[in-house]
């Protein structure tokens, strides 16, 4: 039997319409990095005594299916994980520069936050294994100088379907690249470039809750979003005092992230009410002194986050 390999690994993914209801059409073929996911079940020991020093029998208990999901930064891909991470998009037509792509609207807090089957497949054995409820907790994005882009999803599953040899996901719609290039990345405070950046990072969270109600196949019903909370870093070589006085304002500033192609495609992260923390500039050796903002954004204003992304696919349902 041949063994199987992560470089033959196939990632199939769906939108519920009912929590932890695997559809049987409208799969998408998506690229991977790597995944975590995979139910778990621990055991717990007997506590019982006065039957001798060999224990008893453990017991079974509760299971788990919790996990991150690490997935390139795409022109056409991304847009399927946006979409769960942040509910469906507002979308319209490009025109202009934009002509012939369509522009997806991707917005925080949203009230319900949907579900996916997510099917894991080993062809060489063959091996599928179908993950359902999968509901996207936080999405992170690291910014560098050079490097892959990709984007870490923690999701939270209601469960796994025994492993089968074939899969259950049907025709698939290849959804795949090209690539965002760490290269072409900017981020801008208040409109303006901002060169000394050396790093950056950005985070978005639902706050998802476990319903861990009773229930005999040792589940959980559900999850429940919270306050949403888009945070992150930005690690900067201290050349200018821009930043550090706008922190020192202690009044918030815009922020975008963004990425684009050549021929049209892009994605941006826009949060315009964030605050910036007064940080320390330590000084650790001869070399340059750098400081680091740990940056918090705030809804009171609207959306405390809009992700637009500008790309061929007319929609991710």
């Amino acid at each position: 039997m041949p063994r199987p390999l992560g470089i033959n690994a196939v990632l199939a993914a769906a939108v519920e319409a009912a929590y932890g209801i695997t559809p049987a059409v409208n799969f998408f073929k998506l690229p991977l990095v790597s995944h975590g996911l995979g139910e778990e079940q621990p055991l717990i020991e007997d506590d019982q005594l006065g039957f001798g020093r060999e224990g008893l029998d453990p017991t079974y208990d509760v299971i788990t299916n919790d996990g991150d999901v690490v997935v390139p930064v795409d022109t056409r891909a991304i847009g399927f994980w946006l979409r769960q991470t942040f509910g469906p998009p507002v979308t319209s037509a490009g025109a202009g520069a934009q002509a012939g792509k369509f522009v997806h609207v991707f917005s925080s807090g949203a009230s319900s936050i949907p579900s996916t089957s997510i099917e894991i497949g080993n062809p060489e054995m063959p091996i599928y294994s179908m993950h359902y409820g999968a509901a996207v907790n936080t999405m992170k994005i690291a910014m560098a100088r050079s490097g892959m882009l990709n984007a870490t999803l923690s999701l939270i599953a209601q469960g796994e379907m025994d492993p089968a040899v074939a899969t259950a996901a049907g025709i698939l719609q290849v959804l795949r690249g090209p690539r965002f290039a760490q290269a072409t990345g900017s981020i801008t405070v208040d409109g303006a470039v901002i060169a000394e950046i050396l790093t950056a990072a950005i985070s978005y969270s639902n706050m998802l809750e476990k319903l861990e109600v009773i229930r005999s196949d040792g589940r959980i019903s559900g999850v429940d979003p919270g306050k949403a909370m888009s945070s992150g870093t930005l690690d900067t070589r201290f050349a200018t005092q821009t930043l550090l006085n706008k922190a020192r304002g202690k009044t918030p500033v815009a922020l975008n992230f963004g990425w684009a192609t050549p021929d049209g495609f892009s994605l941006n992260f826009n949060l315009p009410r964030v605050f910036l923390p007064k940080p320390k500039r330590p000084i650790t050796g001869p070399k340059g002194i750098q400081a680091q903002f740990n940056w918090q954004a705030s809804g009171a204003a609207g959306a405390q986050l809009t992700a637009t992304l500008v790309t061929d696919v007319a929609s991710y349902a």
